[in-house]
């Protein structure tokens, strides 16, 4: 069985990708598991760029194929951010409680569709042949006057998504794997794996 290392350390992430991953038919490891302790330095420009360099560090370090996602939340009422910056917004420290409640602050004179957000995922996966590829998912949505739900993490609890009336936050893992940018992009991202590695 093809072996694939997970570059992340957020265990929100490989909680869900563990879970959407499980019957595809490869041996999926965290970084923990493989006993990787590696600080990445992500400086791209664009959520791919950060995918790749994370992808590409864990590969070259394991000689292993390595799958990486970046991901964030882009709010156009404030230009695009947090955007790439997500999980640095207001410091690494800084608990997403506190930076939703900050979000929705700032927010507090937009109405409706000025209220327009996204979440964006890219994933790269790394080759050791050197080869990389990439791909994105997005779910568009609307900035929330409250946090709400407490399934998820990150800025899920502020993200309502008019479709269905609710939160990613509310949402049950299986309803949110389904439509969020995370699981879009791991679909596309399956489709180049069973391209590349021969898997029907």
């Amino acid at each position: 069985m093809k072996k694939i290392i997970f570059a992340t350390t957020n265990q929100g992430k490989v909680r869900e990708v563990k879970m959407m991953m499980e019957d595809f038919g490869v041996d999926f490891v965290t970084m923990k598991d493989a006993g990787i302790d590696i600080d990445i330095v992500e400086d791209g420009k664009t959520f791919e760029e950060n995918a790749i360099i994370k992808a590409k560090t864990i590969m070259e370090a394991t000689g292993e194929i390595a799958l990486a996602d970046d991901s964030g939340l882009e709010v156009d009422y404030l230009d695009g951010a947090p955007g790439i910056y997500s999980a640095r917004f207001l410091g690494e420290d800084t608990p997403y409680d506190e930076k939703n409640k900050y979000i929705i602050e700032k927010l507090k004179d937009a109405k409706g569709k000025e209220r327009s957000a996204r979440f964006v995922c890219a994933m790269a996966v790394a080759f050791p042949n050197g080869e990389i590829e990439t791909c994105r998912g997005t779910i568009e949505g609307l900035i929330g006057y409250e946090q709400k739900g407490k399934n998820g993490f990150g800025y899920d609890p502020i993200v309502y998504v008019p479709e269905y009336e609710m939160t990613t936050g509310e949402m049950a893992p299986e309803l949110k794997n389904s439509i969020s940018h995370r699981g879009k992009a791991l679909e596309q991202m399956k489709e180049i794996l069973k391209r590349k590695l021969d898997l029907n």
